[in-house]
């Protein structure tokens, strides 16, 4: 098979024109290769002496044409895809998903470990590492990536932690483009620090493409983000970099009200240095609780940099490309923007991730991993079986990663019962969607989760108040009345933790705004002859959206605080009627028709009042003790 398998390779993947390696198009500034400085020959790589200078680069890259570049897009592109269809069409490949994306793209982890302690990334103090026997050695990353080549992969990028800090990176390279002819490029990911002491190594041992990635042009920002000096010694390496022949990639993360105010900085950064500037759509995930007001879209960035550089033009792209390329008319280098976010490429997407102990994943978003390193140690384990391993992963991929995908399928099922006029259901391959513009917390445009923007809205006095009832029963409602629980005074520990609940509701519910809230009070107290405790909150801001969900939330916390101190005695508690009572001052208001009369909130025990005056009434539930066979389902009156 293997054999077979190179055969059909060999007759669609033909060597490279190595005069044309020094070429460096600056139309459509094309990702072309660097010369090596190997002394080593191989069909796809080119000989070239140390005394080779950039210079006479740039002087041929002035020689060449517009149309001269399109066509060697257009060649290279028709390459890739004839190489992606002679595997797809043989069946030979493991590579393929049920979409029918070819996985041409590798990237491997090397470490885990990393000489910089960015603020975004880890503690000061570091994290705690996988042990070194956990991780994959070098040679189980050669043996895997020549298995990966073989099934169809073109392109290795090694990356970390910071992979410079492993001692054998150099050999690593080495190895991967000696014993793999078919690869075409090895590139890293790295931040920088290393590259004047490694990179002249690295690029004779056969090194082609390099990202650096870098948030910030300011020495003393640089240093306040990293906790360690260096930026000077990153630049460094950029230009050492230019000046072998590369065109390094600048990768930089923009955040909102971080390091957005760079963008034009970064752009200037292109006007005599021959890089590739790459903006990178900030992507949250369950780790930075999915921020997405840190976000800066790929429009914003567009929009800043036209504003100041009008004639900012679209260069080509390839199919599998993930950044947008654009450039600035006479300017060398050119820039980039990666919008996993806003505009996903999912539908493209040929990449595949191994990580420093072995996982393989198919998809950076998602949760699933399968351990190839395990395969591996795994006496009698075969190529043969690793292949149907890595198959089977491949196969499972999804159609897009979570942040891209508009609605789920459980949503959507649930939604179709209830469609009116304004929210109707879209048909997709049998599955229905809800239109996004329906959606106050969906972007319309995406159908991706988003808070509401209230800029625009004026701000002012929002009341809400909200209920809660729990029935505990006569004699859980006896020991709450003689104070007699063993942890303590029921009413007065739910009316505290209702409080600090109000408070901490933006960390508890993932799109709600961080409101400064001016008053919360709320109200516990039992009614011994209906055996409830009920539960009042009334919550107020000065601000631009309402604060319901607080109110809401106070009560509901206070209601699981009065089961967890009572079901020692009973598990037959019933939390009921959480409701929002009222609420003003929005554009909205909303007034509950049971409310009889304003409720005092001042007092929480029923002594203090009438039970035959309560401010809310409610309907009606059952009120004797649900026996544990039989479904824990309310019945309404």
């Amino acid at each position: 098979m293997h054999q077979l398998l190179n055969r059909s390779l060999c007759a669609i993947v033909r060597p490279k024109d190595s005069s044309k390696r020094w070429v460096l198009p600056t139309q459509t500034l094309l990702h072309t290769a660097r010369p090596s400085l190997s002394e080593q020959s191989s069909g796809s790589r080119l000989q070239s002496s140390p005394e080779s200078t950039p210079s006479s680069a740039v002087a041929g890259a002035s020689t060449v044409d517009s149309a001269d570049k399109n066509k060697s897009t257009s060649q290279r592109d028709r390459k890739q895809r004839a190489n992606e269809q002679q595997l797809s069409a043989n069946g030979t490949s493991s590579l393929i998903d049920t979409f029918g994306r070819f996985h041409s793209y590798l990237r491997i982890s090397l470490t885990e470990r990393c000489n910089l302690r960015c603020k975004y990334c880890m503690p000061a103090e570091g994290v705690q590492l996988t042990q070194k026997d956990q991780l994959l050695t070098s040679a189980e990353v050669i043996r895997l990536a020549n298995l990966f080549v073989t099934e169809g992969v073109r392109k290795i990028r090694l990356t970390g932690g910071e992979p410079t800090v492993r001692k054998d990176l150099t050999e690593i390279v080495s190895q991967l483009k000696a014993t793999n002819p078919l690869l075409e490029s090895v590139g890293i990911t790295t931040n920088g620090l290393m590259l004047t002491r490694q990179l002249v190594g690295l690029q004779r041992a056969g090194l082609d493409a390099l990202n650096v990635s870098l948030d910030t042009l300011r020495a003393a920002r640089y240093e306040q983000i990293t906790r360690r000096k260096g930026w000077e010694r990153v630049m460094a390496g950029i230009d050492l970099a230019i000046q072998l022949g590369y065109r390094p990639k600048v990768n930089c993360v923009l955040m909102k009200g971080f390091n957005d105010d760079e963008i034009c900085d970064f752009v200037e950064l292109t006007r005599d240095r021959n890089v590739d500037v790459r903006f990178i759509e900030y992507m949250p995930f369950t780790g930075n609780r999915w921020d997405t007001d840190k976000m800066v879209s790929y429009r914003t960035m567009l929009d800043t940099i036209r504003a100041r550089y009008p004639a900012f033009e679209a260069l080509p792209n390839g199919p599998n490309d993930t950044s947008k390329a654009y450039r600035v008319p006479g300017y060398r280098g050119q820039m980039g923007f990666i919008t996993s976010m806003t505009e996903h490429f999912c539908g493209s997407c040929n990449r595949l991730r191994i990580t420093a102990d072995g996982n393989l994943k198919v998809c950076l978003f998602g949760n699933t991993e399968v351990s190839l390193r395990d395969a591996l140690r795994s006496p009698g384990c075969s190529e043969d079986d690793l292949r149907c391993l890595i198959s089977a992963a491949v196969k499972r991929k999804k159609k897009q990663h979570a942040g891209a995908s508009p609605l789920s399928t459980s949503f959507a099922h649930n939604v179709s019962h209830r469609s009116t006029p304004n929210t109707l259901l879209a048909h997709d391959g049998g599955l229905q969607r809800r239109r996004y513009a329906s959606l106050s917390h969906v972007d319309e445009h995406t159908g991706r989760a988003t808070m509401v923007d209230v800029d625009d809205k004026v701000s002012t006095k929002r009341i809400a108040k909200a209920q809660a009832t729990v029935y505990v029963g006569p004699t859980i409602a006896a020991l709450i009345e003689n104070n007699e629980l063993k942890k303590g005074d029921v009413l007065s520990i739910s009316q505290m933790a209702a409080i600090v609940a109000a408070k901490k509701t933006s960390d508890l519910i993932p799109l709600c705004h961080n409101i400064p809230l001016s008053s919360i009070k709320v109200e516990t107290s039992l009614n011994s002859s209906t055996n409830e405790v009920h539960i009042l909150a009334k919550v107020k801001c000065d601000g631009k959206t309402g604060v319901e969900m607080e109110a809401l939330t106070a009560v509901s916390i206070a209601a699981l605080t009065v089961y967890d101190m009572c079901k020692a005695v009973s598990h037959e508690i019933l939390i009921k009627n959480i409701m929002l009572v009222e609420k003003t001052g929005g554009k909205s208001e909303f007034y509950r028709k049971q409310i009889k009369h304003e409720p005092t909130l001042e007092t929480r025990t029923m002594e203090s009042r009438n039970p035959d005056q309560m401010p809310i009434i409610t309907r009606g539930y059952r009120t004797d003790p649900i026996v544990t066979n039989e479904p824990f389902v309310p019945m309404y009156i």
